[in-house]
């Protein structure tokens, strides 16, 4: 069955996670090459509809001026893209820090926070961005130092996010917050919801789910005390737990990404021990990524959700250079959309 929504979209950060000019790793791939294989990938006359943004360098300058983001939002309509979500620049080295740091820290993460709305602003007046949030973690690279004092930690955390979620809703916008096991914090899907409800502002601020980040919440990677499932796990065992997990966090959803995960924890550069994406096809894949997208896409419209986005860092160039992976991607968006979809 053909469906209108939800629009199915492409990330741009994976030409950037996990590459750079650090020993070991890959160079970046610009904006201008992951648009280029966005807009190639077709499947039965169906193409993506659009992208999530990533604002910072090299691809969009966060310190951008209002006509260079134009410019960026001019190339993108040009190929019949739309812009959904928007990554803002929230860690240390770049224009944020960590929302569990000290004063100053947490005052430039509000700061990327006011960056990325103010792009999304102009994207939005320009007409190339109808939909989507300003994707958030909470910039605090692993969990041991947040496991020092966890309550007083996720507080600290949660002060700052309320802070951005009032930038945020000045601008009309709302902020998701991506559960990962690398970000303290949010590295478990019992903290992630601790943290949400410290917040209190769902309004303003909810959850970015990603089927592969979310897989590993299961197994309690960084959190063995809320493991859901143990290895060896059964059909019925898996979906159980899924379900039970889904049910507390699918009420703050407000952002879904498809991914696939084959259970590895992996790693690059800065962007270390988190879930570790696989193509869509891939056999050792531990998610029917058809099957996931539907808990998590139920009543997905009534929570203001219009696009899913599909993920996939830290791939070899090489890969992300392969014309049948984007179509691969693409098709299994299509399923979901075909599957799980509305009008």
């Amino acid at each position: 069955m053909s469906h209108a929504h939800p629009k199915l979209h492409n990330a741009m950060w994976p030409g950037l996670v996990g590459k750079g000019d650090e020993p070991g790793l890959e160079p970046p791939i610009g904006l201008q090459q992951m648009l280029d294989f966005t807009t190639a990938a077709e499947v039965d006359g169906q193409k993506f509809d659009g992208i999530d943004c990533f604002l910072l360098n090299p691809h969009t300058d966060p310190n951008s001026s209002d006509d260079e983001l134009r410019k960026v939002a001019d190339e993108i309509q040009s190929r019949g893209l739309a812009i959904g979500s928007i990554v803002a620049p929230v860690w240390p080295g770049t224009v944020g820090d960590s929302a569990m740091g000290d004063e100053t820290a947490r005052s430039k993460f509000v700061e990327s926070i006011r960056l990325a709305c103010r792009a999304a602003k102009v994207f939005n007046e320009h007409g190339v961005r109808k939909y989507g949030v300003i994707r958030i973690d909470s910039a605090e690279f692993g969990v041991e130092k947040w496991r020092e004092d966890p309550v007083a930690n996720t507080r600290r955390i949660a002060d700052t996010f309320r802070e951005a979620a009032k930038v945020a809703a000045d601008y009309g916008e709302r902020l998701a917050a991506e559960g990962e096991i690398c970000w303290a914090g949010m590295h478990s899907w019992q903290d992630m919801l601790n943290l949400l409800e410290e917040v209190g502002m769902p309004e303003t601020l909810g959850f970015q789910a990603d089927l592969a980040h979310t897989y590993l919440f299961l197994m309690g990677y960084n959190a063995p005390e809320y493991a859901l499932l143990q290895d060896g796990y059964s059909e019925q065992e898996f979906y159980e737990a899924y379900g039970q997990m889904v049910s507390k966090l699918r009420p703050w959803t407000i952002d879904l990404h498809i991914a696939q995960n084959d259970g590895e924890v992996f790693g690059a550069g800065s962007h270390d021990k988190t879930g570790k994406h696989c193509q869509a096809d891939d056999p050792r894949g531990k998610l029917d990524i058809v099957r996931c997208a539907s808990y998590w896409l139920e009543g997905a419209a009534d929570r203001g959700i219009q696009h899913i986005c599909w993920d996939g860092c830290m791939f070899p160039n090489q890969v992300l250079e392969t014309p049948s992976t984007w179509n691969n991607i693409l098709e299994t968006m299509i399923q979901v959309r075909q599957a799980h979809g509305w009008d």
